[in-house]
């Protein structure tokens, strides 16, 4: 398997291209390195779902620069970005827009709202109510707004990273299963270590008492290699041995008791084939951040986890016994065999 490359099926002319966009994003992760201090997980998590071109949740405690991320990321690409707080009082039009009625022209005009950028920020949308997250469900699944019976496409670089909280329950609303099995990954977030906390503090004193601003390293990407990318991840190689392997992976999740029966007695609902398609998809896109045209095991079972762990629901037993899904994860991957 390690054998096979696109090298022998791309022309000269365009492997060049392919070459020069893969250079790119390794700029734009140097460049979201600069904007935050440690944290490599969310910056690699981020590039595979701009590459897989999927929608990512990320949890996480305030403070965490989670903002910061994804803005310095759509910076990096030149995409059109919007940070939108969820609040219970929002209503679906505060996302899509409306109708707004012009009385000098005598008619409705549309206005577009936040939703109609590149990379939107979704900050606590577990805030918001189930109408808006309604909303946000046909523009993440089919890329296009309706209102007022008229259906508008977004931009085919549109993105959802949404943000919440896995502490504060007060005055949220669970995102509901259909919306959850969006995302193409749900990423946690955790605290720097003490030295990178270190590091953070330094570079804030340095900012405040610098006199001009320090060189950086810009991405300088264009929204057309954005999608040159996306279709060179769509064609990195996967055995089908590693294909059968994610379909085991996932099967797992629906027949535990075939793996392990202690898991039969954990899990309510497995994940359904959007698990698998994604899996598949999002370690392509890993495989390409690390500068190969095949997939390897390493790479699924680096993104199991986060494909997974919001798309297995635990039963009372589970909870009772204090079992994360994290942990039941762990299990199914310890008890399938790596081809």
């Amino acid at each position: 398997m390690r054998g096979m490359t696109l090298h022998s099926s791309v022309p000269d002319k365009d492997r060049s291209s392919i070459d020069l966009v893969r250079s790119q994003f390794a700029a734009l992760k140097t460049h979201i390195e600069q904007a935050i201090i440690g944290q490599p997980r969310l910056i690699e998590r981020l590039l595979t779902g701009v590459l897989a071109d999927g929608h990512v949740l990320l949890e996480g405690l305030p403070g965490l620069a989670k903002t910061t991320a994804v803005r310095a990321l759509a910076s990096g690409m030149n995409l059109r970005f919007q940070r939108i707080q969820f609040t219970p009082d929002l209503i679906p039009g505060d996302i899509t827009g409306s109708d707004i009625f012009v009385p000098q022209d005598g008619h409705f005009q549309f206005i577009e709202g936040p939703i109609f950028n590149d990379i939107i920020l979704a900050d606590e949308i577990n805030r918001a109510p189930p109408k808006v997250q309604s909303a946000l469900l046909e523009a993440m699944q089919e890329r296009q707004v309706t209102v007022g019976g008229v259906t508008r496409e977004l931009s085919p670089q549109f993105m959802v990273i949404a943000t919440q909280n896995p502490i504060e329950h007060e005055g949220t609303y669970p995102l509901p299963e259909a919306q959850l099995d969006r995302f193409l990954m749900k990423t946690h977030i955790d605290y720097p270590s003490a030295d990178d906390e270190l590091a953070i503090l330094h570079l804030e004193q340095q900012r405040l008492t610098a006199t001009t601003s320090a060189p950086s390293i810009m991405a300088n990407m264009t929204p057309e290699q954005v999608l040159q990318a996306r279709a060179a991840v769509c064609r990195i190689y996967i055995d089908e041995m590693l294909e059968r392997y994610i379909i085991t992976l996932v099967g797992a999740t629906r027949n535990p008791a075939a793996w392990d029966p202690e898991l039969a007695g954990w899990i309510s609902r497995g994940a359904s084939p959007r698990a698998s398609l994604a899996l598949a998809h999002a370690a392509r896109a890993r495989a390409y951040l690390s500068g190969r045209d095949f997939v390897e095991p390493g790479d699924i079972i680096d993104l199991a986890h986060d494909i997974l762990n919001h798309r297995i629901a635990l039963n009372f037993s589970a909870r009772a016994a204090e079992v994360s899904v994290a942990k039941v994860i762990e299990r199914i991957i310890e008890a399938v065999p790596i081809p």
